[in-house]
């Protein structure tokens, strides 16, 4: 926080979480309405997972060769302009106008989380990436907190048009404070790689799946965000059929993880820099194992709700461990030049995994019943600890074995 052009992204990135909230609440709410079918909703968050999979490519190509604060604007008002059509939708007859707004949002916002978290690191430099990770993780759980509730009432009150006017707004004021942050002088990307013999003068998806480490890393989200899916779908019926709660205790678990998260990235904003990534991640991954195997299998001894508040708000100091921990290491295994293609294959990579477990969930949770899905959601996660610990731990310090050359100076942008 002591970099004032962090502090700027800090503060866009928190007003754009909010926004996104309000959105997030509010969209599945209004498809819900339209076709009053659990299916409809279902396809609407396998749409918001398409475009990551698809625009990776290009994705990768563009963040690579682009300023990353002009991608972060451009995706920002795209974002704000794709939110228009809603003030058009109020029939069901209008649904293909919400789930076209569906992919354009998640088209843009494809773009936006590379060309951020590959512009992090030139900020406030690689040793302090753990604090800064976390903070901006921050920003998601303090916007759940307040966007959440606040779509839910804009919508009771108003109309899904109310809610895109304001979310609009975010987007705009994110944007300008993303655009007065310091110009980059970006190296042309042909000629970093000729300063480093042996090293491929390419860029995009495949050239970060071919690095041993980036691989490596991309692999251990991808099967935590396979966990991921399957608990959006199993953790309703896991609330009302498991422990026999009501709508207000599906609100309540879903909301208190949300208090662990920014008790960690709070703690790790100031202690971060002294923590080493890699046992950041670790710790984090065999943590959120545990608490997670502990969570479903409580069940078959109690249902009291506020033994599940106080499970659901811990599980979420590990998984900003975790999270905070894999996002530094893979900006420390990869240059500035060709970050974007790092966090662009990650993104595809947690996509799949996303997509892959909502689909088996949706379609096993009838024959099979929500406790064994359960019960393999767990093991999801404990073969995610498993592969962080075969895989990383052993990788040398440094980018693929080499020691990472240095970003610019924190601030400079250079």
């Amino acid at each position: 926080m002591a970099v004032p052009a962090f502090r700027r992204l800090w503060l866009a990135g928190l007003v754009s979480d909010t926004g996104d909230w309000l959105m997030f609440i509010a969209l599945p709410l209004v498809v819900l309405q339209l076709t009053g079918s659990a299916f409809g909703t279902s396809f609407a968050f396998l749409l918001e997972l398409a475009p990551p999979v698809l625009l990776a490519p290009i994705v990768a190509r563009v963040t690579d060769r682009l300023s990353h604060r002009l991608v972060m604007v451009v995706a920002m008002i795209g974002q704000a302009l794709t939110l228009l059509p809603l003030l058009l939708v109020h029939t069901w007859s209008d649904l293909p106008i919400v789930y076209g707004v569906i992919v354009a949002q998640a088209s843009f916002g494809a773009f936006f989380l590379p060309a951020k978290n590959a512009l992090l690191p030139t900020l406030v430099g690689l040793e302090r990436a753990n604090s800064a990770n976390a903070l901006v993780g921050l920003n998601n759980d303090l916007g759940r907190i307040v966007g959440g509730p606040l779509g839910g009432v804009l919508l009771a009150v108003g109309s899904i048009g109310t809610v895109a006017l304001i979310d609009m707004c975010s987007y705009v004021v994110a944007a300008a404070l993303v655009l007065s942050l310091p110009r980059e002088r970006r190296a042309d990307p042909s000629r970093r790689a000729s300063e480093q013999p042996g090293r491929p003068r390419t860029s995009g998806v495949l050239h970060a799946l071919a690095d041993r480490t980036t691989r490596h890393l991309i692999l251990v989200n991808t099967v935590a965000s396979v966990a991921q899916g399957l608990f959006l779908v199993l953790f309703v019926f896991f609330v009302t059929d498991v422990i026999r709660g009501d709508a207000a205790d599906v609100g309540l678990l879903r909301g208190v993880q949300a208090i662990g998260a920014i008790g960690a990235g709070l703690a790790l904003g100031v202690l971060g820099a002294r923590i080493d990534a890699l046992r950041l991640a670790l710790v984090g991954a065999s943590a959120f194992t545990v608490i997670t195997v502990l969570c479903w299998n409580a069940s078959f001894v109690t249902h009291a709700v506020p033994l599940y508040a106080l499970l659901f708000a811990t599980i979420g100091v590990p998984a900003v461990f975790m999270g905070a921990g894999l996002t530094s290491l893979l900006q420390q295994a990869t240059h500035g030049a060709r970050r974007g293609s790092a966090f662009a294959a990650l993104g595809l990579g947690q996509a799949v995994g996303q997509a892959l477990g909502i689909t088996i969930a949706g379609l096993l949770q009838e024959p099979l019943g929500t406790m064994p899905l359960l019960e393999v959601q767990a093991g999801t996660y404990a073969l995610t600890g498993v592969l962080a610990f075969v895989l990383l731990a052993r990788r040398p310090r440094g980018a693929s074995g080499r020691a990472p050359r240095p970003d610019p100076a924190p601030g400079s942008l250079g």
